[in-house]
């Protein structure tokens, strides 16, 4: 790893380790918390399909006629986790997106997916997310991660894409899952078992080999140009940031029910 990643990682390790470690984490302890937890996150689970597609679109040929892109091994990290998160497989075996795995955990766990469904029905229709969020009345806090997420997209960037991708989410994601289900203790487990085997296959897939791939797409992106490290260096501190306020909102619903009941 090169000095630029040693000198990302110093400056992004503090955010990491708050996600790590919050608070939301230990609270989440019966299903009224775990529902109320996975109406913030499936925006997240919704809105990471985006990012991981702005780099297929940039880093590999989808288009005809099919013209040979990029470096073939960044082709085959995109592509990988794109069949992965299209079309993995259910606690069952069966073919399913990660987001539809978790649509079937929020649904076994009595989470209420009106919200979700609206905002998508409504983004099918408007095609936009502004108009989706407004009709959907989506919470400030999902809205700001989710557009935070799209400013990336939009940006058409694939060294900006990778980064966020890379440190703001896939690298990311194994450490603070394996967090949260260290601190699971759901009483009524029989009702989450579709969400445990979400975060577990999360944990197997992600903390394999991806993440090493995904760096040095990164890198390769990058190489030695300051601008585009100090570029993405942004990037990815607003995106942990994004995270943190996504996760601070969610606690803060859950700490407000626990002392209504």
């Amino acid at each position: 790893m090169n000095a630029h990643f040693d000198t990302l990682n110093q400056k992004i390790e503090p955010l990491r380790e708050q996600i790590i470690q919050h608070a939301l984490y230990q609270e989440i302890n019966n299903l009224s918390d775990l529902q109320i937890f996975m109406k913030y996150h499936v925006f997240a689970v919704w809105d990471f399909m985006s990012l991981l597609k702005s780099l297929q679109i940039n880093l590999t040929c989808v288009e005809t006629p099919w013209l040979p892109v990029g470096n073939a091994d960044t082709r085959f990290l995109i592509n990988e986790i794109v069949v992965g998160e299209e079309s993995d497989v259910d606690q069952n075996g069966k073919r399913t997106s990660h987001f539809e795995l978790y649509l079937s955990a929020m649904k076994q766990a009595g989470a209420n997916t009106q919200q979700i469904n609206d905002f998508i029905d409504n983004l099918k229709i408007y095609k936009s997310l502004t108009l989706a969020f407004e009709h959907a009345n989506v919470p400030d806090a999902i809205r700001s991660f989710v557009e935070h997420t799209f400013s990336i997209v939009n940006s058409n960037e694939s060294y900006l894409q990778a980064a966020v991708f890379t440190f703001g989410r896939e690298d990311l994601i194994p450490a603070m899952f394996l967090s949260m289900v260290n601190n699971f203790s759901v009483e009524e487990s029989q009702k989450a078992e579709i969400f445990k085997y979400y975060l577990e296959r999360h944990i197997e897939i992600d903390g394999d080999h991806h993440s090493h791939l995904a760096i040095a797409m990164t890198d390769q992106l990058c190489g030695d140009d300051q601008n585009k490290w100090t570029a993405l260096t942004k990037a990815v501190i607003d995106s942990l940031e994004m995270r943190i306020q996504l996760w601070d909102a969610a606690y803060q619903e859950i700490i407000a029910a626990k002392q209504k009941a």
